[in-house]
């Protein structure tokens, strides 16, 4: 049973910063591709950053360039959000996803969701 714990979201004050986890159990951690979503109020859910674990790129939304970094912990089977300048816009709940095994056509992969962590940028 795939499950994906994530951790760290909170209150912030704008200009201010948070790191976000996100703990994979279950699945071959090697073989997914890891991302962080977010959703905030009557908005659709968006791709923020994206990382292929085995190789370690990585990608951003055009939003967070520059400001957002996503890193793994291959032996502990975690990613990472680190968000700095954070701005009201990012209020929102964000999710962890894996989706894979990479070596599956895309049609095939299975993609996995956490609970969601919300994050807060507010004065």
């Amino acid at each position: 049973q795939v499950q994906l714990v994530e951790s760290g979201g909170g209150l912030v004050q704008p200009g201010g910063s948070l790191r976000l986890s996100c703990t994979a159990s279950g699945l071959n951690f090697v073989q997914y591709n890891m991302a962080w979503y977010r959703q905030a109020p009557g908005q659709e859910r968006e791709l923020v950053a994206l990382i292929f674990v085995a190789a370690g790129s990585v990608d951003y939304a055009d939003s967070v360039t520059g400001r957002f970094t996503i890193s793994r912990d291959i032996p502990k089977n975690t990613v990472y959000l680190q968000m700095n300048s954070l701005n009201v816009e990012g209020t929102a709940v964000y999710f962890c996803n894996a989706a894979g095994p990479v070596f599956y056509s895309v049609a095939r992969r299975s993609n996995y969701w956490g609970q969601g962590t919300q994050v807060t940028v507010s004065s």
